[in-house]
């Protein structure tokens, strides 16, 4: 076995050949300016502006990031509908599972807010409210001779103006109130006009399938849906704005949360008496007089 000092380095001949036949072929060196040096504790860091703008970019695109413009552009109101299916049903999902510490907004939303599900929830549910109403009145009264039904077409204008107005006025105060409470300045944990707009779209989405549950004749079924619907829809907003009102005083914020769960109360109830009622009212039909009573009258005539 060699020692370490036998080891040695040996030239190669054909390289020491050419070196010395081309004394002037440039060679590589390495010199110790060339090399660059690290203190310690100092990272290593390459440039890749490029790169980071590149991933900013679609990090904006996957977040939903709008694009600027004023509201009285046809561009601003665009974003608002550019959702695509799988965020809205993860939406509704969200609405119909509350779940304790989860906000809608902050979960399901991300800062960005939509009309695109909101619009079409509404729609659907004054169809649904209106024909479930008409289907429940008709199944109730089955077997009734003195019954005759008649599709009541007016039931659509009257649950497009409640639900509507619902979706849209109690938002706009909400968020009027909650700014007028806050300050002007926009503070953590405040929500936007579209963020109040959208989480309570979607929490009517139960209100659907429960509509159209509604249509079975019972009395005591239809109740117990409704109390369901409403515990389900109002835990979402309660979730969702409490963390916002919890900071204020305590009878303003119990105040607020109380308001909001009277109003949500309020249109599911008022829609289960308007729109599913099941007694008919039915005009009595005018006694026909007997005929002693029409001989005293002719006498005393």
């Amino acid at each position: 076995m060699a020692s370490p000092n036998d080891l040695q380095f040996q030239e190669f001949e054909e390289a020491a050949e050419l070196l010395s036949a081309d004394p002037g072929a440039p060679t590589l060196s390495i010199s110790p300016s060339n090399i660059p040096t690290l203190t310690a504790g100092e990272d290593v860091k390459l440039d890749l502006s490029e790169d980071e703008e590149a991933q900013e970019e679609s990090s904006e695109l996957l977040q939903g990031h709008k694009p600027g413009g004023g509201f009285w552009t046809f561009e601003y109101y665009q974003s608002l509908f550019n959702v695509d299916t799988v965020q809205v049903l993860d939406r509704v999902k969200g609405s119909v599972m509350p779940l304790p510490g989860r906000n809608f907004i902050k979960h399901y939303l991300r800062s960005n807010p939509d009309l695109y599900g909101p619009f079409w929830i509404c729609v659907t549910l004054v169809f649904s409210v209106a024909i479930s109403g008409n289907l429940s009145t008709f199944f109730s009264q089955m077997g009734n001779s003195s019954y005759h039904y008649r599709p009541q077409f007016h039931r659509v204008t009257i649950a497009a103006v409640v639900i509507f107005m619902y979706a849209w006025l109690v938002p706009i105060g909400l968020w009027a109130f909650l700014t007028w409470r806050q300050g002007t300045e926009r503070q953590m944990g405040a929500y936007s006009f579209l963020e109040t707009v959208c989480v309570y779209g979607y929490s009517l989405f139960i209100f659907i399938p429960t509509s159209i549950l509604w249509t079975i004749p019972f009395e005591w079924l239809q109740w117990t849906l409704i109390v369901v619907a409403m515990v389900i829809s109002g835990s979402v907003l309660v979730l969702t704005f409490w963390p916002v009102v919890r900071d204020d005083t305590r009878a303003m914020a119990v105040g607020t949360v109380v308001t909001i769960i009277l109003l949500h109360m309020l249109l599911a109830v008022g829609c289960k008496l308007y729109f599913f009622q099941t007694t008919v009212n039915t005009p009595p039909s005018a006694p026909t007089p007997t005929t002693p009573e029409l001989l005293t009258t002719v006498k005393l005539h």
